[in-house]
């Protein structure tokens, strides 16, 4: 299923120059396009827009131990209000809480990799206010926190 996340502003990377009118194509678990807004609705006129306000761009790694909560679950899902998809797996060696990143399509990596958004690249996105609070967060191309 294709989606094309929109927001006020885009960065392609955590530190990029923010840019109006782009947005992203989602298929599946995959960036397909990183293009202007209204070209990529011209060209996939029947695709779902889902409309953010903030700047969207690529999902953060977190380097560090996850957010403490009562279960497994619940850290990952902490990690999903800030939005992230990615951890390091020297901060995920318990079984179970590394089995609820694998379960939730958390990016286990074993080094820092610059987040960015590229076409082939996973989907993994966050959208974020000005104040800089995590609005939304999507996972391997899946919306898994909205706030409200």
């Amino acid at each position: 299923m294709r989606t094309i996340h929109a927001a006020t502003l885009l960065r392609s990377t955590p530190e990029g120059e923010p840019v109006a009118g782009r947005a992203v194509l989602v298929t599946g678990n995959r960036i397909e396009a990183v293009a202007p807004l209204d070209e990529l609705t011209e060209a996939y006129p029947q695709v779902r827009v889902r409309r953010w306000a903030g700047t969207l761009g690529p999902a953060l790694v977190h380097d560090g131990p996850l957010p403490p909560a009562p279960s497994p679950r619940e850290r990952v899902h902490a990690l999903f209000r800030l939005g992230v998809a990615a951890v390091l797996a020297a901060h995920v060696t318990e079984p179970e809480l590394r089995a609820a990143a694998v379960r939730n399509d958390v990016a286990v990596l074993d080094r820092v990799r610059p987040p960015a958004l590229v076409p082939t690249g996973r989907a993994d996105l966050a959208v974020f206010a000005d104040d800089g609070r995590c609005l939304a967060t999507v996972v391997a191309g899946r919306l898994v926190h909205r706030r409200a």
